[in-house]
């Protein structure tokens, strides 16, 4: 964005963002909007609490082993589905069915399969992550062109480099895009699942912040969420921009 001839950061929006919240919050309009310097402090006394450390150690423990699932299910499974077709028919109903399905509802139906616990929310987090993980990655592989593996094949390549070093590397930018889309709606997984079951981590001071009306320290929670998910986001188009030459080589 350039204003008068000058570059300004687009991180400069949040700055305009917050004196607008700043503002409308001092006007008292509403409650429920408390002023920006207000969930600013309330936020630093959060972080500082036994209860939100407590939260968000169950927090990250449920979004990390629930990613973890979906990487490692999603990932080869979007390869499979890229690689033969008997799989790729098999399996796209599902995955589209639930990449576009209300993941939400079926939260009280994992609550009734798992219990009102930490296993309920690591199985929303893979839920939530884990299809669009695997149509990236099938896209990935789907646009490897056929000439490669010709190519490959020729100079005696065996399967497994053709995999390692053709399909797995061409297809590296769609499946990090995806891992990254996951990373984000695992994020939303984690935050659904503790409010519905809302006994444990993040839930539970939601349900706490809005039941006693505190909205400053409910805000601060959020935005806290919202730069976690944006802080891993970016971390992962990181690694996007420094492998973008392989989609390049593709074309």
């Amino acid at each position: 964005m350039t204003l008068f001839g000058i570059r300004i950061p687009m991180m400069a929006s949040l700055i305009v963002w917050a004196l607008l919240w700043e503002i409308v919050g001092r006007m008292d309009l509403i409650f429920l909007i408390p002023p920006m310097s207000d969930i600013l402090q309330a936020g630093l006394r959060l972080v500082q609490s036994q209860s939100w450390q407590n939260a968000s150690i169950i927090t990250v423990r449920s979004f990390v082993i629930g990613m973890a699932f979906a990487i490692g299910v999603g990932v080869p499974l979007g390869i499979l589905m890229g690689l033969f077709r008997s799989v790729d028919r098999l399996m796209a109903l599902w995955v589209n069915m639930f990449v576009s399905a209300p993941l939400s509802a079926l939260v009280p139906v994992l609550m009734i399969l798992f219990g009102l616990g930490e296993t309920t929310v690591i199985v929303t987090v893979f839920l939530f992550a884990v299809w669009i993980i695997v149509l990236d990655a099938r896209a990935g592989v789907m646009q490897v062109p056929r000439s490669l593996f010709e190519m490959g094949r020729s100079y005696g390549a065996s399967p497994w480099t053709l995999f390692r070093k053709i399909v797995l590397l061409s297809a590296l930018p769609e499946i990090l895009a995806g891992i990254r889309i996951g990373l984000i709606r695992g994020v939303k997984g984690v935050v659904i699942g503790q409010i519905l079951v809302s006994i444990i981590g993040y839930g539970e001071l939601f349900e706490s912040f809005s039941r006693n009306f505190e909205m400053a320290s409910f805000w601060a929670l959020t935005i806290i969420l919202f730069a976690a998910a944006m802080l891993l986001s970016a971390i992962v188009e990181h690694f996007e921009s420094r492998i973008e030459y392989y989609a390049g080589a593709r074309s």
